[in-house]
């Protein structure tokens, strides 16, 4: 058997291989070494009981993950997984070099990711490279989840948000001030209670705030991940992640704008994935 993952930090894709028998999917909340421990890191996988239960099987693991840029985050997956799954070989890499392998295949180009957070990657075909990007939540993030969360519950709590927007929020939210500075300065996870408000976007999109707010996250993607490679006009650019995909079409629009060639904007990378890792050589 061999076991394929694809994380994020709001949610982990799995699926669990074999030659002539259909495959298996599971699901679990998102893995990331940054923001999780290894005791809390095997909590997550732990709750997966039907994953777990076939453990003795598996033989090899491809994880691909958030926060895995680095050999000292990637050994605190690696294991946990060694210790969950004693009889397999593990390879742990980053979510980028897994997204790069779904979209690219062996084709050079740029990779991005935007859902949670955001990051974009050089692909040769072969491997990525490191980049100056990838700053977290904090720092950057350009045009993700959290950052267009925190856009909108900064111009809530404000006031700057328009009054039909704004009662909407309110509405659907019933935030306080000091509810949300209790869970992003008190409570682990502030990355991903903040993406949590990016789905309000869908609701608001139409009007004059939601496009102005998507057009200028977006654009300061573009600008500060994908126009900082010189080469960028000549390569096909892919996205990965759920805020690209459901605001794909303002994605290619602005992507058109600043001359960007959009490749595949996919959601989900880990069909994909699975069949690029069990087609290659």
């Amino acid at each position: 058997m061999i076991l394929v993952a694809d994380s994020g930090s709001t949610k982990t894709d799995w699926i669990l291989t074999e030659p002539s028998k259909p495959q298996q999917e599971f699901k679990t909340a998102g893995i990331n070494p940054f923001f999780l421990s290894d005791k809390e890191i095997q909590k997550v996988i732990g709750k997966q009981e039907k994953l777990l239960a076939q453990a003795e099987n598996v033989k090899e693991i491809y994880y691909f993950g958030a926060g895995c840029s680095s050999p000292d985050k990637r050994e605190v997956v690696s294991n946990v997984l060694s210790q969950l799954f004693k009889n397999a070989y593990v390879s742990v890499d980053s979510d980028l070099l897994g997204s790069a392998y779904a979209t690219c295949g062996t084709e050079t180009g740029l990779c991005c990711i935007m859902g949670t957070g955001s990051n974009i990657t050089y692909f040769d075909g072969e491997n990525i490279f490191d980049g100056k990007h990838g700053l977290g939540y904090i720092l950057g993030d350009e045009g993700s989840g959290s950052y267009f969360g925190k856009k909108l519950v900064t111009d809530y709590l404000y006031g700057r948000m328009p009054e039909a927007e704004s009662c909407l929020f309110n509405k659907k939210y019933a935030l306080t001030k000091e509810s949300v500075i209790n869970q992003v300065y008190h409570k682990p996870g502030a990355n991903y209670f903040l993406a949590t408000f990016a789905t309000f976007l869908g609701e608001i999109k139409m009007g004059c705030y939601g496009k102005t707010l998507i057009f200028d996250g977006l654009t300061e993607f573009v600008n500060t991940n994908i126009k900082c490679y010189p080469e960028y006009k000549n390569l096909k650019c892919h996205f990965v992640g759920s805020v690209g995909w459901h605001l794909k079409d303002e994605l290619q629009e602005i992507c058109a704008e600043h001359e960007v060639k959009v490749g595949k904007i996919m959601k989900h990378p880990i069909h994909d994935l699975v069949n690029f890792l069990l087609n290659r050589e």
